[in-house]
């Protein structure tokens, strides 16, 4: 039980920096209702426990060929994080049309699961939370099952929060325009697809 809420703690404290897929939870909700947020959320959340559970049963093969290959990866990412936000950017759309399109929980899950998994650096993040946490791959397969669990459910838990509240905001907002707040979240995240791209090339020229 003491891994759970260590993985519990650990999963709040992956959540709390809201970063491309926070920015892809409270669009959607905004827009389509809390089911598309929580989706959203989930896919992120299933991420981290993909790479949570490499460092914590020290799945190193994995792990090697992620970080060995993380700047294509950090490519991808970034890139379809633009292209999402320029999608954004784009669109014009109606409350009916947000409805119809807010039936398509697997396209939300698999788009913030992709965004989740284009972070290969969140291996050494999660092995450096376990040290800090006095985690070692070595604690056992139930204990390891117990704080992948506990990581899912403390990000889970952020991202539930997150669209709660936007759901609560949106509803005390009297007057707003689908075509604005998309505007507003698609320039979010093409802020973030291209600072993904411009770390890249400094990282590359460097």
């Amino acid at each position: 039980m003491d891994y759970l809420l260590r993985g519990i703690a650990i999963g709040l404290l992956f959540g709390l920096p809201v970063g491309a897929v926070g920015a892809m939870t409270v669009q959607r909700t905004w827009a389509k209702g809390i089911g598309a947020g929580l989706f959203t959320g989930l896919g992120s959340s299933a991420a981290d426990c993909f790479y949570a559970a490499i460092g914590a049963f020290g799945l190193t093969l994995i792990s090697d060929f992620l970080l060995q290959y993380r700047v294509m990866i950090h490519l991808l990412g970034g890139s379809f994080v633009l292209v999402l936000g320029i999608r954004l950017l784009m669109k014009r759309e109606d409350k009916a049309g947000a409805t119809a399109e807010a039936l398509n929980p697997i396209g939300m899950f698999l788009s913030s699961f992709a965004v989740g998994m284009t972070n290969p650096a969140a291996i050494l993040t999660f092995l450096f939370a376990f040290s800090y946490f006095g985690i070692s791959a070595e604690a056992g397969a139930l204990r390891g099952i117990l704080l992948v669990v506990g990581v899912f459910a403390g990000t889970y838990l952020w991202w539930g929060t997150l669209t709660a509240v936007t759901h609560i905001i949106k509803r005390k907002t009297e007057r707003f325009s689908f075509r604005h707040m998309n505007r507003i979240f698609g320039s979010i995240l093409l802020l973030f697809g291209v600072i993904v791209l411009l770390r890249l090339l400094l990282e590359c020229t460097a």
